[in-house]
């Protein structure tokens, strides 16, 4: 049985992070009460969506929350560090993700507490860049359509 929140072993191939199939379903066991639950393949690992939004990510059997300047502080406080992985430059830190306690494995309650303040990091910055990319200009927007832009009729006079 697997050391939930632990990785024991090196990776063989350093550009993979597998993550076994009962650590998949036990996540998705213990965050059910948010909803369904998506953990789809991404990157060697997996992602975990809910409500469209991905809000955290799995590797090498370990669950990592999104993080922002407000959450950072309780990972902090546990000693809880980003999610990191190698490429073949050398291995990089991800710090928008941070490894969950593994002592929340055993406290569902508190899990889902961790995960509800995950979703909402991930509401927040996929709002940002909403708001962002609604203020871009329309750039496929055809000329005609400008005919008569900054022109405008004068009404006639009535004098």
């Amino acid at each position: 049985m697997p050391l939930w929140g632990f990785s024991l072993q090196r990776r063989k191939d350093p550009l993979t992070m597998p993550v076994s199939a009962s650590f998949k379903e036990h996540i998705a066991e213990l965050l059910s009460p948010l909803g369904p639950v998506a953990i789809r393949r991404m990157f060697g690992g997996a992602g975990v969506s809910a409500e469209g939004i991905t809000f955290a990510i799995l590797a090498e059997d370990t669950l990592y929350l999104k993080v922002d300047d407000t959450t950072r502080p309780k990972f902090e406080a546990e000693a809880m560090g980003p999610f990191t992985y190698q490429s073949k430059s050398g291995e990089h830190a991800l710090t928008s993700y941070m490894r969950c306690p593994p002592r929340l494995m055993d406290e569902p309650d508190a899990l889902l507490d961790w995960a509800r303040a995950a979703m909402k990091v991930s509401r927040r910055a996929v709002g940002g860049s909403k708001a962002k990319s609604k203020t871009k200009p329309n750039l496929k927007q055809k000329p005609s359509s400008l005919a008569g832009a900054g022109t405008a009729k004068s009404a006639p006079s009535k004098a």
